[in-house]
């Protein structure tokens, strides 16, 4: 068995959008070099059963994801990415001939934050097409076309994606978004609509909301910025929690470093140990 379900890898945290939920960007803009990336894949890999192409910014955006995509399925890893959609269609061939590519993620809530007085339709009718070509030549790719879920607005920021749908795949979807821990509609085959709710980025500044809790962070995943920087969880967007440098140190210090470790057995004994942490309202969806 591999130690963690996911690790993420953000190739680039340089986004060709500019979402109104995404934290603004305070460290230096970057791309991974390509010979960073296949230093970080080569330390990974082992250890993970699937990695995820996302932390910050549009993983289609980076320069040489040709050859990025090349070295995921030449070290055969299963790679799920995250995108707005805005590139897919230049790299259609490429995804879609992937041996590596397991899932796509599909933001669409992106194109409606940044674009709301463009038709949405043509938008959709791009995604469709893609989405149309993987169910054909890809059968077995999991596609997830993310939504937020946020009562007040849901209804009428979602109902023209629900009804597009409806009518290109002849269905009906439920309406019904409260959805708990089950986050997912399947549509028909492997595409699903995934919905989550809006969060708070956790910062320094903010309140401490509690010291006690769990997170999953370092427990099934951990972050890898494109910077090389390695970070507890996701939501660590800012590299608050720096546990070390893949470039400098091998991973196997990194999160076997006294401070990784106090941070995993706390979450297992349900001890918060970092600041940050502790003013995480992320945490609290963990809560039983």
């Amino acid at each position: 068995m591999k130690k963690y379900k996911r690790i993420y890898i953000e190739i680039t945290n340089i986004c060709n959008l500019s979402c109104s939920f995404c934290p603004i960007e305070e460290r230096q803009k970057s791309y991974m070099p390509l010979e960073k990336f296949e230093h970080t894949l080569k330390q990974v890999s082992p250890l993970t059963e699937q990695i995820c192409l996302h932390l910050m910014g549009e993983p289609l955006a980076h320069p040489q994801f040709e050859k990025i995509m090349e070295l995921c399925d030449q070290y055969q890893t299963k790679i799920q990415l995250t995108t707005n959609g805005i590139l897919l269609k230049k790299y259609e061939s490429l995804l879609l001939n992937s041996t590596a590519i397991h899932q796509i993620n599909i933001s669409a809530q992106s194109y409606m934050d940044n674009f709301p007085n463009k038709p949405l339709v043509s938008y959709l009718d791009k995604i469709y097409a893609f989405i149309a070509k993987a169910q054909s030549q890809k059968p077995d790719l999991y596609l997830n076309i993310r939504l937020w879920n946020i009562k007040e607005e849901s209804s009428e920021v979602n109902e023209p994606v629900f009804e597009y749908l409806e009518n290109k795949l002849n269905c009906t979807i439920n309406r019904n978004l409260e959805l708990g821990r089950i986050k997912s509609k399947k549509l028909t085959g492997r595409l699903y609509l995934h919905f989550d709710s809006r969060f708070e980025w956790p910062r320094l500044g903010g309140e401490e909301l509690s010291k006690s809790g769990r997170c999953n962070g370092l427990i099934d995943h951990f972050a890898i910025h494109a910077n090389g920087n390695v970070s507890p969880c996701c939501l660590d967007d800012q590299n608050i929690i720096n546990l070390g440098n893949l470039f400098e140190n091998s991973i196997d210090e990194i999160i076997n470093s006294p401070r990784a470790q106090a941070m995993a057995q706390g979450f297992q004994n349900h001890q918060l140990k970092e600041e940050l942490c502790r003013k995480c309202d992320y945490i609290t969806r963990f809560r039983k």
